[in-house]
């Protein structure tokens, strides 16, 4: 035999080369699974609903009232001052349209449904409503103010 052989022989299997690229991917892979684990254990992403059939037959029930609201001519302009942490709205609507004493606003964020909030907007004069705006994360929102029978939607984005 030669001495390269011998030494080849001699070599303990840590310092070859090939042995830690064969363990290389298994360990990369376990690593990998544990992560996306700890991803999915730790958020809820809030898609997945038990009763989904029922929702799917309220969307129809939605609908109507976003039509409604088309048949009121309803649109509104909704002002946010973050710094004194309160919103104003004004109502425009068509003349046979009678102002509810009270509108709830919901801000729905763009994708994490546990930041959701809801509150309710007081008439103050004529077509104007206020109400105290909640801490809300930076990011696109959907705003859906809502009374009896009639449903708007908006997007409002904070910066």
């Amino acid at each position: 035999m030669s001495t390269v052989e011998e030494s080849a022989l001699r070599r303990p299997w840590y310092r070859e080369p090939m042995v830690w690229l064969v363990i290389l991917f298994p360990v990369l892979a376990v690593c990998g699974g544990i992560t996306t684990l700890f991803l999915a254990v730790r958020s809820d992403d809030g898609l997945v609903v038990d009763d989904y059939y029922k929702r799917g037959l309220e969307i129809n029930k939605t609908l109507e009232r976003d039509h409604q609201a088309e048949t009121y001519a309803l649109k509104a302009k909704l002002d946010v001052n973050p710094g004194t942490h309160a919103f104003s709205m004004n109502l425009a609507a068509d003349r046979s349209f009678t102002y509810p004493a009270q509108i709830t606003v919901t801000f729905v964020h763009a994708t994490r449904s546990g930041l959701d909030r809801r509150m309710l907007a007081l008439r103050q004069d004529g077509a104007v409503y206020t109400g105290a705006l909640p801490q809300l994360a930076k990011g696109d929102w959907y705003v859906h103010l809502e009374a009896d029978n009639w449903r708007l939607i908006d997007k409002l984005r904070i910066r």
